[in-house]
């Protein structure tokens, strides 16, 4: 074990192999971590937290209570993850990301860079963000979803309303464009795409592009 300056580490924390951590990093009690982990500087790791093998955790990073990171995963300088949240194998979590409360993300996912999940939302594997996207709270996004940069799925149907809230399913192959926003309670169909710059109003059926603004059919994909 490896442990850098000024750490304040609990005495109940335990560790795998070759742990390493930086300068400044709070680590709170009933943490456990795996092998081959390492921290670095001014991370804070909130109670009850598990962490698999093989994780990377950069700089400035703050994990809160109760967190479950699965092995292999990196999560870049800057990022949040609240409590409760759940991240599965193999996971990039981009720099300046925020993970809300009780997020489950599956494996193999990533996210680029300054995204946010917020509260309660549900991702499956192989889920990808580029930078700047945002899902709005208990959205459900399936497997196999692609979402280019500065993507965003909205909640609140009636603005100025912020107590009715609004959202959809991402079905499993989906793919979006750069700039695609998403309206409230919006369902895109399994395999469908979505074109760059679109506002979507209505839901997608399945094997289907559509684009535009507001988004209109295209033309039926060919799965055969």
């Amino acid at each position: 074990m490896i442990i850098g300056k000024n750490c304040n580490i609990a005495n109940d924390f335990i560790y795998g192999d070759n742990f390493r951590c930086g300068d400044s990093v709070i680590i709170e009690k009933n943490v456990v971590v795996g092998a081959n982990v390492s921290l670095g500087n001014f991370v804070i790791i909130q109670e009850g937290t598990r962490i698999g093998d093989d994780v990377i955790i950069g700089n400035f990073v703050s994990i809160k209570s109760n967190v479950i990171i699965g092995n292999q995963t990196i999560i870049d300088d800057y990022s949040f993850v609240l409590s409760g949240s759940v991240i599965g194998v193999n996971t990039k979590i981009g720099t300046h990301t925020k993970i809300g409360k009780n997020v489950m993300i599956g494996n193999n996912c990533k996210f680029t860079a300054f995204c946010e999940i917020r509260d309660n939302c549900h991702l499956g594997d192989n889920v990808s963000m580029g930078s700047r996207c945002t899902l709005s709270a208990g959205v459900r996004v399936e497997d196999n979803v692609i979402m280019k940069y500065s993507f965003v799925y909205t909640d609140t149907p009636i603005l100025g309303r912020e107590d009715v809230k609004k959202v959809g399913v991402l079905k499993k192959g989906s793919k979006f464009g750069a700039n695609v926003t998403i309206m409230p309670g919006v369902c895109i169909g399994e395999n469908s795409e979505i074109g760059a710059c679109s506002q979507v109003r209505h839901d997608v059926p399945d094997n289907e592009v559509w684009y535009g603004n507001p988004a209109k059919f295209f033309k039926k994909i060919n799965r055969e």
